[in-house]
């Protein structure tokens, strides 16, 4: 199997995230990929919290095309951070039904919204990210943005629920929006050792594959140490799951990892 690479959530770091890029040889100093035939999988949040979400989409949608016309592979799941910036553009200062009345655009900035990323997002922009895959099965990984099960609530495989993800943010529906940014705010579910690789083993064998890897939950916040020393994946819930958020917005290092095989 090809190389598969992983980069968890950007949060509109985007200088950093080409740094990154760079020193994992995918790609050149013209910023140009040069992965050759390997996979790199972006974890979704690519805006908010930082400077430049949308130069993050920007890259990373040339670089799906550069990937593919060299035989490789860029997947770019979705994040709970795109549909709050997408109900930010679509809904603006519509009120949240299933939020007590909050408007969404409000709910966007408390979020960390970036008010440049709204006021530069295209058509085009929001038409590639209402496209986005949820969920993506690469070799025995199975590929999430949230450390949640709440993905079964819109599909028993990862094809259903890929596509009630694309007709909802294809939708105007304001209550469908709402209820999906409140469960995307879930976290943590597999974190115990117990109970957690329980949900994970379950959820594997519902979607497939061997290993859950995720973003989502700052490694930092997960594994309770400082941001700057992370500088690797965490391995939990009994080897079940691989958290790749490295905590950029948190001042952390950040990191591109190679996936192995799960001992």
């Amino acid at each position: 199997m090809n190389a598969v690479y992983v980069i968890g959530d950007l949060h509109g770091h985007y200088d950093k995230f080409v740094e990154l890029l760079q020193k994992a040889g995918l790609i050149d100093q013209e910023l140009r990929w040069s992965g050759g035939n390997a996979t790199l999988c972006c974890m979704g949040d690519f805006t908010d919290r930082g400077p430049d979400g949308i130069g993050c989409i920007d890259l990373i949608m040339r670089l799906q095309q550069e990937a593919k016309e060299s035989d490789g592979e860029l997947i770019a799941l979705l994040g709970n951070h795109e549909p709050l910036l997408l109900a930010a553009y679509r809904f603006g200062a519509v009120a949240e039904p299933d939020d007590e009345g909050k408007i969404f655009l409000v709910n966007w900035l408390q979020n960390g919204g970036t008010q440049s990323d709204l006021e530069r997002l295209t058509d085009a922009q929001a038409g590639w990210i209402s496209s986005l895959p949820a969920m993506a099965l690469v070799g025995d990984w199975l590929l999430i943005h949230a450390d949640s099960v709440i993905y079964v609530n819109y599909g028993a495989s990862i094809e259903e629920v890929n596509s009630a993800f694309r007709t909802l943010l294809q939708s105007d529906d304001a209550t469908l929006w709402s209820t999906l940014l409140t469960q995307f705010s879930e976290r943590m579910t597999f974190h115990d050792n117990n109970l957690g690789s329980i949900l994970a083993d379950g959820f594997l064998q519902r979607y497939g594959g061997k290993q859950i890897v995720h973003g989502h939950t700052p490694i930092s916040h997960m594994a309770q140490m400082p941001d700057a020393d992370v500088v690797q994946p965490y391995v939990y819930a009994k080897n079940r799951c691989v958290n790749v958020d490295h905590g950029l917005y948190r001042g952390g290092p950040g990191f591109i990892c190679q996936l192995r095989a799960a001992q």
